[in-house]
């Protein structure tokens, strides 16, 4: 078709209100919808917050409404395979280990949480204030962070629990003490990249705060490198703790943890294979689930690294 062919007279010029110049269809989104609609296209990761729903529910109420008492042994039900009366089976003391293993559940995701929010409040803080102020503050406290790192963490937490009482807190102070220096450096390399930006300048001009710059301006625009490191952070704590109680420094009976749980079943294992299974395959799930919904929310938060 050539330009001889096209006439004034074939359009119309359209009348827009100037009102509706500036006016959007689209409903307003925030990054909080935008990214968990990102998150709801990737099945594998709605698969696996479904799964981890599931557990962290059967791990708070399964325990209070089960008849039976993950302590009290019952010592007619010794090593009793899974039944209608025990959907696990029993162990050695013949204890019920439906609740035993959510038990060991409640007391594993506790540990691995509080030790995470224990990272985050740390982790945070030392990064952003370590990036903000710069020069010899960030050097100093550069230092520190490399000598955490030189030093084996495993090493510095089986000494921390050689000289304190084993339990919930010992183990959650162990976990802690250098588990929030990856948090750190991460904060800390996310905010070098943002604290030159020109709404932290503007914040600056106005005369607000550091504290105020770190958490209304920094901390918010850096929460989708905290969230992914939380979502790998928690299963390695669960990983840490159920090592820990296998090789006997960690929970000890009657607290049953999964790693205690694991370590019950690996002196049976031959004979009552059942003991150890159960436990083992909910740790497995537990890892494998946030391990995904970590790589969906990385996607989700950040999608340019998706691509």
């Amino acid at each position: 078709m050539t330009n001889d062919c096209v006439k004034d007279s074939m359009f119309r010029k359209v009348k827009v209100d100037e009102a509706e110049r500036e006016h959007l269809d689209a409903p307003m989104t925030s990054v909080l919808a935008d990214a968990w609609y990102r998150l709801r296209q990737n099945r594998a990761a709605v698969a696996a917050l479904f799964i981890l729903a599931a557990i962290v529910l059967l791990a708070i109420f399964a325990p209070v409404f089960s008849r039976y008492s993950f302590k009290e042994p019952d010592y007619n039900a010794i090593f009793a395979l899974p039944d209608k009366a025990h959907i696990f089976g029993t162990d050695q003391f013949g204890r019920d280990l439906w609740v035993r293993c959510w038990m060991g559940c409640r007391i594993s995701l506790m540990i691995a949480v509080v030790a995470a929010l224990v990272d985050i409040f740390i982790g945070v803080t030392y990064g952003a204030v370590s990036a903000l102020f710069g020069g010899r503050v960030d050097a100093i406290m550069q230092r520190i962070i490399e000598v955490l790192v030189g030093i084996p963490s495993l090493i510095i937490v089986i000494l921390f629990l050689m000289a304190f009482p084993a339990g919930v807190g010992t183990i959650i102070a162990a976990l802690s003490i250098t588990g929030w220096v990856n948090m750190a450096r991460l904060v800390r390399a996310e905010i070098l990249k943002l604290k030159n930006q020109e709404f932290v300048l503007a914040s600056r001009v106005l005369g607000t705060s550091s504290r105020g710059i770190i958490l209304h301006d920094l901390v918010p625009n850096a929460v989708s490198v905290i969230v992914i490191n939380v979502m790998f952070t928690i299963p390695s704590a669960i990983f840490t703790e159920a090592f820990l109680s296998f090789i006997g420094i960690g929970l000890a009976e009657p607290q049953a943890s999964l790693g205690v749980l694991i370590n019950n079943g690996y002196q049976v294992l031959q004979n009552y294979p059942h003991v150890m299974i159960f436990p083992a395959i909910i740790i497995i799930l537990i890892m494998v689930c946030f391990s995904i919904l970590g790589d969906g929310l990385r996607d989700a938060l950040d999608p340019q690294m998706s691509r």
